[in-house]
């Protein structure tokens, strides 16, 4: 059947062909065909029958190719799941599904990659244009749509070999002459675990005879280079050298329903939930959108839910060929495809397919006579992986990426450098990592304290937290007095308020970065490696310095001290936020304004910002030298770096590039600080913030002392404000000192890559970021390298990056998401977090890279998530929006330190709103409104 182009991607819903065929028997070295009424008279499903090879010598004169190197054709009974290369994935997974006991397959052959790429020796410049393709920008749709209709033209111009054209022919006149088939594509890189490819070729349904196969055979070998295949291939990495065309033929049969059956859940991603859709006869008319479906959920053999559609369409196989659209009678539009036993029974069957995969699978199957036939079975690759554990037990896991404000995939020596860095031990899923919170959950002592603190600071993960909680049994409660984990925050700390333990904490940290920068300096080899690892203690030491944790305690217990008082005294809500208002000591928010610094310096030399807008190199900043000004401009930029070259986006992951080594990630931030701000931007800005909140503190405290007992509520909200405004600014530092420490490692780590490229041990320096720690330890140590462990870790990378990591996520799989609970928002409005004060209107800028971002003034920024290395655009918007982030994560501190509105944990923000959309941005009450075109 014809393929939709978003098939599988946007729908539960696939393209369901109906296939069947005859069954064999073996004898003593011979093989029998048996007519279909045997079988049907025996209660046998057939299978695998259309084959009619007498004798080995037929067999293999039968592939096409009886002495050469290759086979032309292969029955699907010789094939299995190793031979992706030969007969690609969908091929590969038919074979193999024909091979699982009680699994019932249609006959068929599948024409191999042999025989494409016998016919593409022949196409002119082929290699040629494949290589044109490869060049091309994936986002540029009328290139690839004029480049890619080129090749298939050429493609399906291609005279077909006589042998090959021989082989097809006769597999076919074997597989029952003028026979219905059904003729699909299997590509090399189709229904693999890291990447499905699935409606990117082409399916034909109902074709009649041999001749029609042949044509159709040559249709789908030209649909590897559809529009969509390329486009793909170019968003996946994959080579266009690199993935071959096979084809799959097998008999058709027409059910009385068909469908698709997902093993695990594919909405909330539970590997114990089985999800089922079903119509009436062909499955296509589901794809197409003609008929809506029956939908079933499964658990534990029982039927949980079901919604019987409205079916007014079903689709048939036309005489001619192909397939025509049919009315249902009005009798049965609303009757259900399948019985509930039915829709049991066929989950049993997925069930032993998934458990000989090894992995949930998608599942296409179609239902003739009250038997089951399973036309196609591919992996699932949109569920998130559950982290690995052998105890049984449930187990509950809170994202660190949704903490951190880096939900992003990290590469392993990133995961593995944050694993020992971390107190707590984590669990490591599609390149996350997650903490296993079930024990805080069980004990009653610690559940309410760690609920209040995670709600405070992410009530979606809080109310995920409730949601598993409310589950019978999910969770067993421990009894009241077993022993309980301490949950940091909750208990008041004792500390007193002084600027000098501040700034204690910030000698103590320049000295130890100061320390591993002189000491790694003679460090190669192993040496180099135990070093690291010893540092890392001292890196913990002092990231987790008790001094440092109370620090941090008390300004976020002072803030929700005010908040919640001032709110109860006054009626202010989110009161901190004014009063936090440039804060001293805030290396990140410092960092921002810093840039505006850079471009003071830059602004007066036109010849100097001409030339950094064609900058397109990192070696930039020697050729500066030459340029009027360009001295300056240098010095002031390799300023910056000195102090802030350790950052980047996402730089928990030590793999990430630091912007000392990209120097060019920082220029679309300056030259927007060039157009944008006076010169001496960054004083007055940070003075006018300290002159509101010091403004913002005498309002307060003269309207408390208007109250009964006002001098009492005054004085203590005095000593609060003294305390949050002294110790908020630390709060940055630890990871600051940490991303340092990461920097001065990735040096020397990647000087030591270099050396294992020179002694032929690795094939490129960024090798070393596709194995754990201890991995590169051993390469290190051994001079040998598993390349083939680096090459999968590579390919796993690129699938885990198109992964959404959940807030919560269950030992079933099942991503539980939370959910606000609110019914105070006007109409149409957008529910978040409300994280620093005030209301702001202006343009929607949806940013997703950094080094995209095109502000002007008055912009509001609309992204998934920022950290740190977002930090230096902050100074040129006015509002703020993100999908990710709590009341004391980066954004929000930084969004008060500059006084914007922000909303952030917006589920879906950079989807529900449009680049260049006018938005109202309420950071009072938490919510998001899309205003009127204007």
């Amino acid at each position: 059947m014809a393929v939709s182009g978003n098939e599988w991607s946007c729908r539960p819903s696939n393209r369901l062909p109906a296939l069947v065929g005859t069954r064999q028997e073996k004898g003593k070295g011979v093989r029998r065909l048996l007519p279909f009424s045997t079988y049907s008279a025996r209660g046998v499903l057939p299978q695998d029958a259309g084959w009619a090879a007498e004798s080995a010598t037929d067999a293999r004169r039968a592939k096409g190719k009886v002495d050469g190197v290759g086979s032309y054709v292969l029955d699907l009974r010789e094939v299995d799941r190793t031979q992706v290369a030969v007969v690609g994935g969908k091929a590969a997974h038919l074979g193999e599904l024909s091979r699982i006991e009680g699994i019932r397959v249609p006959a068929g052959f599948c024409v191999t990659t042999d025989a494409f790429r016998r016919v593409v020796e022949d196409a002119p410049s082929m290699g040629d244009r494949l290589d044109l393709l490869s060049r091309l920008d994936p986002d540029d749709r009328e290139e690839i749509r004029s480049r890619s209709a080129e090749v298939r033209r050429i493609v399906e111009g291609i005279a077909v070999p006589d042998d090959v054209a021989a082989a097809i022919s006769g597999a076919s006149a074997r597989l029952g002459g003028e026979v219905a088939c059904a003729v699909r594509s299997s590509a090399t890189a189709e229904d693999l675990p890291g990447t499905s490819f699935a409606g990117q070729q082409d399916t034909y349904l109902n074709v009649l005879g041999p001749a029609a196969v042949l044509r159709h055979v040559s249709r789908c070998w030209a649909s590897l280079f559809t529009e969509r295949a390329v486009t793909y291939r170019l968003r996946n990495g994959f080579d266009h050298r690199e993935v071959h065309m096979a084809v799959v033929v097998q008999r058709m049969v027409f059910p009385h329903a068909a469908g698709v059956l997902f093993t695990a859940d594919p909405v909330t991603s539970d590997r114990k939930v089985a999800s089922v859709e079903a119509g009436f006869g062909l499955g296509e008319a589901l794809v197409s959108g003609l008929v809506n479906a029956d939908a079933y959920r499964v658990r534990d053999d029982e039927v949980t839910a079901k919604v019987v559609a409205t079916k007014e369409l079903a689709l048939r196989a036309s005489p001619a060929g192909g397939t025509r659209q049919q009315a249902i009678e009005p009798a049965r539009q609303n009757q259900p495809a399948l019985t509930d036993a039915q829709v049991v029974r066929l989950v049993r069957l997925g069930r032993r397919i998934e458990a000989h995969f090894g992995r949930p699978q998608d599942i296409e199957w179609c239902l003739v006579d009250d038997d089951f036939l399973v036309v196609q079975s591919r992996p699932i690759t949109t569920l998130f992986p559950i982290p690995e554990t052998d105890d049984g037990e449930n187990h509950v896991y809170v994202s660190v990426g949704h903490q951190q404000m880096m939900t992003d995939a990290m590469k392993p020596l990133g995961l593995s450098l944050w694993q020992l860095t971390t107190p707590r031990p984590m669990a490591e899923a599609g390149g996350r990592l997650f903490v296993d919170v079930t024990g805080l959950l069980a004990s009653p002592t610690s559940r309410a304290g760690f609920l209040e603190v995670v709600g405070k600071s992410d009530p979606l993960i809080g109310d995920a937290l409730r949601t598993v909680l409310e589950r019978d049994g999910f969770v067993p409660s421990l009894p009241d007095d077993a022993p309980a984990e301490s949950i940091p925050g909750v208990a008041p700390v004792e500390i007193e308020t002084d600027p000098a333990v501040v700034t204690e904490l910030i000698g103590r940290g320049e000295a130890s970065v100061a320390a591993v920068e002189r000491d790694i300096r003679t460090k190669s080899g192993p040496e180099l490696l135990d070093f690291i690892l010893a540092d890392v203690q001292e890196l913990r030491r002092t990231l987790f310095d008790p001094l440092s944790t109370r620090v941090i305690t008390a300004a976020m217990q002072a803030t929700w001290w005010l908040n919640e008082r001032l709110h109860d005294w006054l009626g202010e809500k989110n009161a901190a936020d004014a009063l936090t208002r440039s804060v001293p000591h805030n290396v990140t928010s410092e960092m921002g304004l810093s840039l505006l610094d850079v471009a003071d310096v830059i602004r007066p030399h036109p010849e100097v910002v001409d030339f950094l807008r064609g900058v397109d190199d990192e070696g930039f900043l020697d050729e500066l030298v030459g340029l009027a000004g360009g001295r300056e401009a240098r010095d002031a930029i390799r300023a910056y770096l000195d102090r802030y070259g350790m950052r980047c986006v996402g730089e928990i992951d030590i793999t990430r590039p630091r912007w000392g080594e990209r120097p060019t990630a920082l220029l679309p931030v300056i030259l927007t600080n060039v157009g944008n701000f006076e010169p001496g931007a960054a004083g007055r800005r940070f003075g006018q913030g300290r002159q509101e909140a010091w403004e913002k503190e005498r309002e307060i405290l003269e309207r408390l002392r208007a109250l009964p007992d006002g001098e009492r509520k005054a004085e203590e909200t005095k000593r609060m404000i003294d305390r949050v405004r002294t110790f908020t600014g630390w709060r940055e530092y630890p990871k600051y000192f940490m991303v340092s420490r990461y920097s001065v490692y990735k040096r020397a780590l990647l000087a030591e890559a270099e050396r294992l490229v020179r002694a032929g041990v690795l094939r490129r320096e960024e090798d070393v970021f596709f194995l754990r720690f201890e991995e590169l330890h051993d390469v290190v140590r051994t001079h040998r390298v598993d390349d083939g462990l680096v090459r999968r870790r590579e390919v796993a990378f690129r699938s885990y990056q198109a992964l959404t990591p959940p807030r919560v996520l269950t030992s079933d799989g099942e991503a539980v998401a939370g959910v606000y609970r609110r019914d105070d928002l006007p109409a149409g409005a957008l529910v978040g977090l409300p994280v620093s004060a005030g209301t702001v209107e202006g343009r929607a800028r949806v940013v997703l890279d950094v080094a995209e971002a095109d502000l002007e003034p008055g912009d509001i920024l609309v992204t998934a998530h920022t950290d740190p290395g977002w930090s230096p655009l902050f100074v040129a918007i006015t509002g703020l929006v993100t999908e990710v982030g709590g009341l004391m994560t980066h954004g929000a501190v930084i969004a008060r330190e500059y006084g914007l509105p922000a909303v952030v944990g917006v589920e879906n923000a950079t989807r529900s709103i449009r680049d260049g959309q006018r938005l109202r941005v309420n950071g009072t009450d938490g919510y998001v409104e899309i205003l009127p075109a204007t």
